[in-house]
């Protein structure tokens, strides 16, 4: 079934400010600053324990920083019950886990949770729901009991269910984990049509070829603070990424590779396996 997807509430600029937070007082971020652009692909990255989670769980208003402030188009999140309420209307957050939020008895209560809580009526819930299914192209998951979804079924779900919302910003944490390659094409595929919608999308990975691939800029957590760039100049940077304990991206890798041997022009970039052939092929 195919339904009309309206377009989401006016896009927003996101952005930790100095961000200080932990947990049992050992700080996780130690003034970490993230800016995510309207309409720009920011990928997160840092090894496990880095503060990744934590950084995207301060934007989503989910926990208040010790610290620093969240900004929405330049103006501080406001964490009271109403500024929060709003904030969520604005900003999503889908965690790696999705059985962290699908709790409902089928896939179709599972994704209305959200909309009821506005204080919607039905319709426009049913017209909500909806949306994020065909959004989401889980049309055959609608009926099912949510216990018996696969892990890469229960990703979309939960991603639909933060759709649902109509946010202006969808928030990531690791959407591709654990998931097998058909798995992971359905994912990019979703967040793709996400983006058609004209919602930002913002990811955490530690799988530095889909971030280079991927993203428009690289946010590199590292020390409690951020490294943020374009993505192809961040995932570069080798001593960056060895103090993040991370390995280069296999492009940049390969082609900084063939620039110090003499056989390709200093700037020579690439990103994909496509732009990587164009580029040994001379086209």
């Amino acid at each position: 079934m195919n339904h009309h997807v309206p377009e989401p509430r006016t896009a927003i600029a996101l952005a930790a400010q100095g961000v200080v937070l932990g947990y049992d007082d050992h700080p996780v971020l130690k003034g970490a600053s993230l800016t995510i652009p309207r309409g720009r692909r920011v990928a997160v990255l840092g090894a496990n324990g880095s503060g990744k989670t934590t950084l995207l769980r301060a934007l989503s208003g989910a926990h208040p920083p010790d610290e620093g402030r969240v900004l929405v188009d330049g103006q501080p999140l406001h964490h009271t019950r109403a500024g929060l309420r709003e904030h969520r209307q604005r900003v999503q957050l889908v965690t790696q886990d999705p059985d962290d939020q699908l709790f409902s008895a089928d896939v179709t209560q599972d994704i209305s949770f959200g909309p009821m809580n506005l204080g919607l009526t039905e319709p426009e819930v049913k017209e909500r729901v909806d949306e994020a299914i065909a959004l989401l192209a889980i049309e055959h998951l609608a009926d099912r009991p949510v216990h018996r979804l696969s892990h890469g079924e229960a990703k979309r779900v939960a991603l639909a269910g933060a759709v649902a919302m109509r946010p202006a910003v969808v928030l990531l944490d690791e959407p591709t984990a654990g998931l097998d390659p058909a798995g992971v094409s359905e994912m990019l595929a979703a967040m793709a049509r996400l983006e058609e919608w004209g919602s930002t999308v913002c990811l955490s990975t530690h799988e530095v070829d889909h971030a280079l691939a991927w993203a428009d800029e690289a946010a590199v957590v590292v020390d409690g603070l951020v490294r943020q760039g374009p993505a192809d100049e961040v995932l570069g940077e080798a001593d960056l990424l060895a103090t993040a304990r991370l390995t280069m991206p296999w492009p940049l890798a390969l082609l900084k590779r063939l620039i110090a041997a003499g056989r390709l022009p200093e700037g020579t970039t690439a990103r994909t396996l496509d732009e990587v052939s164009s580029v040994l092929s001379g086209d």
